[in-house]
């Protein structure tokens, strides 16, 4: 990694639109990184504002929306960019895209997820689709913030990384 361990870490979230998936990520981890992380989000191909199910779902569990915006990864590219520790696309489109050089050579992994925004349906069906996203990007992100940092070359953080994006969410056990 770029920086020693105790100083505070980038990260980059990617997604196409920058509307959904890597906004949550973003807000997530501002929230879950407790003060370690500072956390970004950018798109390929921005929509230009956040879906309205997202910050919706967002403001219901209490994060912090006011910064929220749809931005482009170029934001994150130029010389003047914050040096990224990590990137990770959360979606297969961003993934599969020739990305900008990341200035501080980071650390990155495929954390792909289902784009809630594609959803159909009813109201309650498209926010279940939303509040799904969140629960699998906030267990992969809870993940990623107790990993023991200081205790991992950059190879086997690397390996972590890649295991967390290929696990399986599962939903949260029904009550009994």
């Amino acid at each position: 990694m770029s920086s020693s361990s105790s100083e505070l870490k980038n990260v980059l979230f990617l997604c196409t639109g920058n509307s959904a998936r890597s906004l949550i990520a973003e807000a997530v981890m501002q929230r879950e990184g407790l003060g370690r992380f500072n956390a970004y989000s950018a798109g390929s191909q921005p929509t230009g504002a956040p879906n309205p199910h997202a910050i919706a779902v967002l403001e219901q569990l209490n994060h912090d929306t006011s910064g929220l915006r749809s931005k482009s990864w170029d934001e994150f590219s130029g010389p003047d960019a914050p040096n990224m520790d990590f990137v990770f696309t959360v979606c297969d489109n961003a993934a599969n895209e020739t990305c900008p050089f990341w200035p501080g050579q980071p650390i990155s992994a495929h954390w792909g997820l289902p784009d809630p925004a594609a959803v159909t349906g009813s109201d309650a069906e498209i926010g279940l689709a939303f509040h799904d996203t969140y629960r699998m990007l906030r267990n992969r992100i809870s993940i990623f913030v107790n990993l023991p940092f200081s205790q991992l070359d950059g190879l086997t953080l690397k390996k972590e990384l890649d295991a967390i994006g290929a696990h399986k969410d599962q939903k949260d056990p029904e009550p009994t």
